[in-house]
């Protein structure tokens, strides 16, 4: 099945125009030399050995800006496949759209030098066209977001009838992109309000060069929803939302999480923890908390009122 990505050619799209005109979509991060022997299916493995190499261009950065950047740039490689969709906003509002055609090639010297041949489609989408859940994941900070759980929208507004039962599954009639637009709602009000919130008096949601970067982190294990860093750099905190009520399955995801952020991104004197966010819990959920300490349960509460004009 084909996927469907978010691609940021260049800061504020600068060479949005050139890969269009060119036919490629690419990534650069200073890292020049050839990606193509370091390549495997485990973004990990490049990600171990790519990040001091990213840190000696960058020195500024963090463990987690590297981490950041490697993975997209990884992504970019390799993660896209032959065949997937991507969505390359161009600066002003549109945004071009085209299939994954080449593997891998490195131009050196040029912008973006990391590249992938891409078959444009004459046809484009206006950001004004797309619903508030597709232009909040086409909006997100990075290279790239994955962007699959829009797939039928972003196929209608190409014209495109979709007979695939899976992909159909994704669209916005079916109950379970219901429950995907919703968290991802909650998600973006808790981040647009997070100074408000309890978490907020004591973390910051993870950022890097005053750009939120800690939203939709990916990890080996899928993206966390945040990650957030305790006001003193003590700490880094996972947190999970989740619509309506949580399961106890949600813990072992939270601690999947927590791992892969102390061996891979925490610094050596930094704790982490985790926070799970929910509209209500069960019995199962609070046993299993009952013996993770390091793992907090917060309810969020929605309000909805109607006001006479």
């Amino acid at each position: 099945m084909k996927k469907y990505y978010r691609v940021m050619l260049g800061a504020k799209s600068a060479y949005a125009a050139l890969c269009h005109e060119h036919g490629f979509i690419g990534a650069d991060y200073q890292i020049a030399q050839d990606l193509t022997a370091d390549l495997s299916d485990n973004w990990r493995d490049f990600n171990q050995k790519y990040r001091p190499i990213f840190l000696v261009a960058h020195p500024d950065k963090t463990m987690i800006g590297a981490g950041l950047a490697c993975g997209a740039l990884w992504t970019v490689a390799k993660g896209l496949q032959k065949g997937d969709v991507v969505l390359c906003p161009n600066g002003s509002g549109t945004y071009f759209v085209g299939e994954v055609a080449s593997d891998y090639f490195y131009v050196p010297g040029q912008p973006l030098p990391h590249r992938r041949s891409v078959n444009w489609l004459a046809h484009t989408i206006l950001r004004d066209d797309m619903s508030d859940a597709l232009k909040n994941s086409t909006g997100s900070i990075g290279t790239v977001s994955t962007i699959t759980p829009h797939a039928v929208e972003i196929e209608k507004l190409l014209g495109v009838q979709i007979n695939d039962p899976v992909l159909a599954a994704s669209d916005p009639d079916i109950e379970d992109a219901a429950a995907f637009a919703m968290e991802k709602h909650l998600e973006d009000f808790l981040v647009k309000n997070w100074a408000q919130t309890e978490l907020g008096k004591d973390y910051d949601i993870y950022a890097e060069d005053g750009e939120p970067v800690g939203q939709q982190y990916p990890t080996d294990t899928g993206p966390m929803d945040l990650l957030a860093v305790k006001k003193d750099k003590s700490e880094l905190l996972v947190v999970e939302l989740k619509r309506g009520k949580a399961s106890d399955v949600v813990v072992g995801q939270v601690l999947r999480y927590m791992g892969f952020v102390k061996e891979d991104l925490a610094e050596p004197q930094q704790a982490v923890r985790g926070a799970i966010i929910a509209l209500e819990d069960d019995l199962r959920i609070r046993r299993a908390l009952a013996v993770t300490p390091s793992i907090q349960f917060f309810r969020y509460q929605i309000s909805f009122k109607l006001l006479k004009a």
